[in-house]
């Protein structure tokens, strides 16, 4: 779900008041989360306060369990609708997501390949020990360099953004005497129910070609050596709750798909991802299983009506297997009632501002999109009627929102310890260092232990990268620019 900043509600017409501030919505957090006999919330079998403890806050927490299981279960739902239809699917993990090298290894192990779409998350999976041949390449601005690099490593695929791409691919290619598979992106028109920024399959954007323009792109590709057609890629949004936006989208791509395998065979179809999860207690993603099934059923349909076999399926699916798995931990620092005026936005409400010791450094979703999250206390539990609360962050900015609103006990204070669910998918990927604010951790937890997979940033860390500190740099006890140049007395 998501608002406009500028034009939210008090009240958003969606958020009740619960009878309790203190139950946790199934579907928003990991299927481990539960609360000891002291009301302390337990993640992984670990009690939260442990982990303030011992790594401190904020902290991103992932349930390894929960996405190694999330990962088979996708991983199953989209091969068996495949087979349904006697084809096979290939699931890509979406790392833009959450990618990290652990994160590359579990899903990697569980049977996922890998999508990437910069030098820099390419190089995360190699290290990771990423087979390249299930390695998916994307960008709309891929660098000579990274696809140098692409080439040179092997990578499965790369998706083809635009003309100018085709041309710098074949290049490198024909240079290396290589060959090299790719998709050709697509943009069916079909817009996806989300906010702008996040449906990305309409005309007026940067990614890929129109449906108009695609054969041409197709026919150049074609006609270079060292390039192999092997496929389309489309990918509408992200998000997403239901299969009639896919299902779409996949009719017009058939046509596409049965227009082009006249000049050669395209043995796949990748569907891309964007499949939604819930962040708040109303959401209802649809299953994956049906998903899975429905946009398979809508690609064999089509494929009947126009006389032509199915093609093998792909999709890429990353907030799905990530997101529910994530939890972020913070401190509360002060909190502050706000009237909210007795007009009729505000209807004699008050609001209680709850600032925690992180913000838009850790979450920049709420200001990027009007996201919406949920939040508990998570260091006990409290008796205490449900006042309505916006948890703020420490930035200097109005809009630094981490929870814009929610219902927790009215008697939250200073040194609670809050949790925030479905952060696993786009916080620690779009995490950053506004107001010199160094990065979280990331905390995998599994069988009962929990493990650093990424350190946190230190105000060192951020001080070692600003070159004006090289003239504060002592020589025989003075500082450098006091110390004689070379060939001085």
């Amino acid at each position: 779900m998501s608002a406009d900043p500028h034009t939210r509600s008090v009240v958003p017409a969606w958020l009740e008041r619960p009878d309790d501030a203190n139950a946790l919505a199934r579907a928003v957090w990991p299927t481990a989360a539960t609360r000891d006999a002291a009301g302390v919330l337990e993640l992984g079998g670990i009690s939260a306060t442990a982990l303030r403890e011992r790594f401190g806050t904020p902290l991103y927490v992932i349930d390894e369990d929960e996405v190694r299981a999330t990962a088979r279960r996708a991983l199953d739902a989209f091969r068996a609708a495949a087979a349904l239809h006697g084809v096979q699917a290939r699931v890509y993990y979406a790392g833009k997501a959450l990618l990290t090298t652990e994160v590359v290894r579990w899903v990697t192990e569980e049977g996922l390949a890998v999508d990437v779409c910069t030098g820099g998350e390419l190089a995360v999976a190699l290290a990771a020990g990423a087979d390249p041949a299930r390695l998916g390449f994307h960008g709309n601005n891929k660098s000579v360099p990274e696809l140098e690099r692409a080439v040179e490593a092997g990578v499965g695929s790369i998706v083809i953004d635009s003309l100018i791409e085709i041309e710098r691919l074949a290049a490198i290619v024909q240079r290396r005497g290589a060959s090299q598979a790719v998709l050709l992106r697509v943009n069916s028109g079909v817009h996806a129910e989300t906010h702008d920024f996040l449906a990305t399959a309409h005309e007026d954007q940067k990614f890929g070609f129109t449906l108009t323009d695609a054969a041409a792109a197709a026919a150049r590709i074609r006609e270079l050596d060292g390039l192999q057609l092997v496929g389309l890629h489309c990918h509408i949004g992200s998000q997403i709750f239901g299969t009639a936006g896919f299902e779409e989208s996949a009719a017009r791509l058939v046509e596409l798909h049965a227009e082009l395998r006249q000049g050669s065979e395209l043995p796949v179809l990748n569907l891309g991802g964007g499949f939604g999860i819930a962040y708040t207690s109303v959401d209802d993603p649809t299953p994956i299983e049906e998903l899975a099934f429905g946009i398979a059923e809508a690609v064999a349909r089509q494929c009947e009506v126009r006389g032509i076999p199915v093609p093998n399926l792909a999709f890429e699916p990353g907030r799905a297997i990530v997101g529910r798995a994530g939890v972020t931990l913070y401190e509360v620092g002060t909190t502050k009632p706000v009237a909210l005026g007795g007009d009729v936005s505000g209807d004699g409400l008050t609001r209680l501002y709850v600032s925690v010791d992180g913000g838009m450094s850790d979450n920049a979703r709420p200001a990027l999109y009007g996201a919406q999250f949920s939040a508990r206390i998570a260091s006990r539990t409290s008796d205490a009627d449900p006042a309505l609360v916006r948890v703020v962050g420490k930035h200097c900015e109005s809009g630094d929102i981490v929870v814009d609103a929610e219902y927790l006990p009215g008697d939250v204070s200073p040194g609670d310890l809050l949790a925030v669910p479905a952060t696993g998918a786009y916080c620690f990927s779009l995490a950053n260092n506004y107001n010199y604010v160094p990065r979280p951790p990331v905390v995998a937890l599994r069988g009962g232990e929990a493990r650093v997979i990424v350190r946190g940033e230190t105000i060192d860390d951020l001080l070692a990268r600003d070159a004006g500190l090289a003239t504060t740099v002592f020589d025989a006890g003075r500082p450098l620019e006091d110390a004689p140049m070379e060939g001085t007395a």
